[in-house]
């Protein structure tokens, strides 16, 4: 009876390989060349009289739409 009870039991869910490895690489190089590109064009989009604000919200707004968008993975 127990030697049946061993082999009925299953080995606990594990993802496939592509959503342990690669899809979180994806995503990190997905975020980090969004921040980037968004941070370089504020930076070089700088209209004189702000100073370091656009740039400040700039980082902060692309930091939070990349969170929501990609936060789940």
């Amino acid at each position: 009876q127990d030697v049946l009870d061993m082999e009925e039991k299953s080995q606990p869910w594990r993802p496939p390989w592509y959503e342990r490895h690669v899809q979180p690489c994806l995503a990190e190089l997905l975020g980090t060349a969004l921040f980037i590109f968004i941070s370089c064009l504020a930076v070089v989009e700088d209209s004189g009289g702000t100073g370091r604000l656009q740039p400040a919200l700039a980082h902060g707004l692309a930091l939070g739409v990349i969170v929501a968008v990609l936060g789940g993975i």
